[in-house]
């Protein structure tokens, strides 16, 4: 049953899911599934929070202009790459004319039906979970309005029920994940991203019909690195997004790194969540996971 009661000050709850108030609003995610028309040169790149969005944005803004950085240093991240929940953007989405790359934390029960039935590319971002809890831990201690978590055991406990912003992180990934068969869906990690980038960027734009020069690839892993997208003003939505200004006061480019879980989960915690996460993804195939 839908619920559209306003929870608190900075979120809402939709269909059960606790939503960010500051990005969306109950006719905006109606709008987004229902009504919004997804268009088949259209390129979205879905994720959870915190598993890489703005990188793997920034790679795709990049690849776009063949490298060249001009575009991502003179024009905010927000825009160059609208939020499809976002209720600022929705309107000039629909005016947009020709391909347009776009954004969404949306699970797949939310997301624009109208994707479902055409030719539209879909990039979802995966990340080792353990190091999702930590990002995310660390960035809601920085929200002005939202009650801070007590302490780290509390939030992961959160976490695996599923009591936070988009829900269940499981639900969420394996609702996409059995989208990877279609040939308009190209699954990527963040620790791929990390081990290989630039056979991550060779396999992007393969999955995107565009050719790039040797010197061209190395541009786009040049201009996405982390040193470049923390000098960068326009790659920090943070930064540059004044409702979110108003919001939070952590910065939107943390570490940038893999395995900073392990400066914070307990042996216990880690063995527990372990076998949690094996129970929930039992029907995929492990080999799949790269932090395993």
């Amino acid at each position: 049953m839908l619920q559209d009661s306003v929870e608190t000050s900075e979120c809402f709850l939709f269909e059960g899911l606790r939503m960010p108030l500051v990005l969306s609003n109950v006719e905006t995610l109606r709008f987004a599934r229902e009504e919004f028309l997804v268009r088949d040169d259209d390129v979205i790149i879905v994720s959870y929070p915190r598993s890489g969005t703005h990188w793997i944005t920034e790679i795709l803004n990049l690849i776009r202009f063949n490298g060249d950085p001009t575009w991502i240093q003179t024009v905010p991240v927000f825009l160059r790459s609208p939020w499809i929940e976002d209720a600022r953007f929705q309107k000039d989405l629909i005016n947009q004319n020709g391909p347009r790359l776009m954004v969404s934390h949306l699970p797949v029960q939310l997301f624009p039906r109208s994707y479902f039935s055409c030719n539209a590319k879909v990039v979802y971002i995966l990340r080792n979970p353990k190091d999702i809890i930590t990002s995310i831990y660390h960035v809601s201690r920085g929200f002005v309005y939202r009650k801070q978590p007590e302490n780290f055991d509390e939030f992961l406990n959160r976490f695996i029920k599923g009591d936070v912003h988009y829900g269940s992180w499981f639900d969420h990934t394996l609702g996409w994940i059995k989208k990877r068969d279609m040939g308009s869906f190209l699954l990527i990690f963040y620790e791929e991203l990390q081990r290989d980038p630039r056979g991550s960027v060779e396999k992007i734009c393969q999955f995107l019909g565009k050719k790039l020069t040797p010197g061209e690839i190395d541009l786009v892993i040049q201009h996405s690195s982390f040193s470049a997208m923390k000098e960068n003003k326009m790659s920090d939505h943070f930064a540059m997004d004044s409702r979110l200004q108003k919001a939070i006061i952590s910065p939107m480019l943390r570490k940038g790194v893999c395995g900073d879980w392990k400066n914070h989960f307990t042996v216990a915690q880690s063995e527990d969540f372990d076998k949690f996460f094996q129970e929930k993804m039992s029907s995929l195939d492990p080999g799949l996971f790269p932090w395993f």
